[in-house]
């Protein structure tokens, strides 16, 4: 029997991935996908589950929900996603308006929990091996025509010391480039024109596959078809090959934009995370990149109140931006994970970690107020993704800028800019940290 279908899809790209597979899935089925949640017979909520804060945002998704289920909006509740891989019982037993959940392993039997669901009787509960589940799969992109994500493979064997991703995902798993290359082709026949290719750790791929790094070989064909940006995220600093190197600095269609986390520069703090890097390597590898890749964005993670740090980590690490001026960085306040190794480490509460955080924050603030003032005067294609009326200016991105995590540049034109179309951008001033300018004709 058909349904009414509502998605809603929190955390990371990667994630949202997972969601396109199951709208597509549940679509096939018969079953219709509506936007609202309202009127639906039931809402899937696929969860993040990295972070506490996540998990608590999650938890806020499903009581909304079941707030619509009480008053006969919504019949029925399924949760999916790493917050119920790494908390089913609890997700169970705390939260009865959930009529159902389906862990990471088990994207697959989205249709199978549907009628189950609906059927009434046992919730059911699908929790299928994270090592080995599928990859592949059709999806319904959710998002804007004219991007789109590209996930080369699943899970991490980094086993960072603060991360539980391993325990969530599983191993690590390229995809055969066959699949995704095929998958390429049929986005960029859609009309997808910047490839966002993502995986927790991108640099790795192809070694579980024949012990060899694949990934420049897969970029060279990705260059072959009809996208006009292709995006990387995220690249580990010590699976950054030289041959990785030569193809982005080489390939037009790779935009100069590298996503590359370090979290830390302290050695000591490093080691005890499990990173493979040290601070002199760090700082080898990202002067051989702005050597080799003119016109390079950085992007990093960086975590403050690590175990381990105290002020004079805190200021090394201050240093170490103001010298190495990595244009972007989201900085975040250590989290200490239940099941994480980090966790039974020493180290500061939530609240002293939230503050340095803010000081790392206020010198990359000083950094990015450069980095707009150094191109003021300056021409940039732009990615037009809209207008504003509020502000009456069209708004959108250039290479620097990556969707849905760096900011927009706004700029004034004297015509009608189609979304989804590339223009050149005058850049002339900068509003609440964003860069704004007027379009160049012809």
């Amino acid at each position: 029997m058909p349904y009414n279908i509502s998605f809603i899809s929190l955390g990371c790209a990667k994630n949202q991935v997972n969601c396109e597979q199951m709208m597509a899935s549940v679509q096939a089925a018969g079953h219709t996908i509506q936007a609202q949640p309202e009127g639906a017979d039931v809402v899937v909520v696929n969860t993040c589950g990295f972070l506490q804060s996540a998990c608590e945002e999650a938890i806020d998704n499903i009581l909304e929900m079941a707030e619509l289920k009480r008053s006969g909006q919504v019949k029925k509740i399924l949760v999916t996603g790493c917050m119920t891989q790494r908390y089913k019982q609890d997700v169970l037993n705390e939260l009865p308006e959930v009529d159902g959940i389906l862990g990471t392993g088990s994207y697959g039997d989205i249709c199978d929990a549907i009628d189950e669901v609906m059927a009434g009787g046992l919730r059911p509960c699908h929790l299928g091996n994270i090592h080995t589940a599928p990859q592949d799969g059709e999806r319904i992109l959710s998002t804007p025509p004219w991007y789109a994500y590209l996930r080369i493979a699943e899970g991490c064997d980094n086993h960072c010391a603060y991360c539980v991703i391993p325990s969530l995902r599983g191993k690590y798993r390229s995809r055969p480039m066959e699949g995704l290359l095929e998958e390429a082709r049929e986005l960029a026949s859609a009309g997808v024109k910047e490839l966002l290719v993502i995986a927790q750790d991108i640099t790795r791929y192809g070694t579980d596959l024949n012990g060899e790094h694949q990934l420049s070989a897969l970029l060279r064909e990705l260059c072959r078809l009809d996208f006009h940006w292709i995006r990387l995220h995220y690249l580990y600093p010590d699976e950054i090959t030289e041959d990785l190197i030569d193809t982005i600095a080489r390939e037009p269609k790779i935009v100069k934009y590298l996503d590359i986390p370090i979290q830390h520069c302290n050695d000591g703090i490093l080691k005890a995370m499990n990173r493979r890097d040290t601070k002199a390597e760090l700082l080898d590898l990202l002067a051989k990149l702005r050597a080799r890749i003119p016109g390079l964005v950085l992007r990093t993670s960086l975590i403050t109140g690590l175990p381990g740090e105290g002020e004079a980590e805190l200021e090394e690490l201050c240093v170490f931006l103001r010298e190495t001026k990595i244009e972007r960085a989201g900085v975040f306040p250590f989290s200490p994970e239940e099941g994480t190794r980090a966790a039974r480490m020493d180290h500061v509460d939530m609240e002293e970690a939230r503050r340095r955080a803010e000081l790392v924050v206020d010198v990359q603030s000083d950094i990015i107020d450069g980095y707009n003032a150094s191109l003021l005067g300056t021409e940039r294609e732009v990615l037009c993704e809209g207008f504003d009326g509020q502000a009456q200016m069209c708004f959108g991105r250039s290479y620097a800028e990556s969707p849905d995590i760096d900011g927009r540049i706004w700029f004034e034109a004297d015509r009608d800019v189609e979304p989804g179309t590339f223009v050149t951008v005058r850049l002339t001033g900068v509003m609440d940290g964003e860069l704004t300018g007027e379009l160049v004709e012809g």
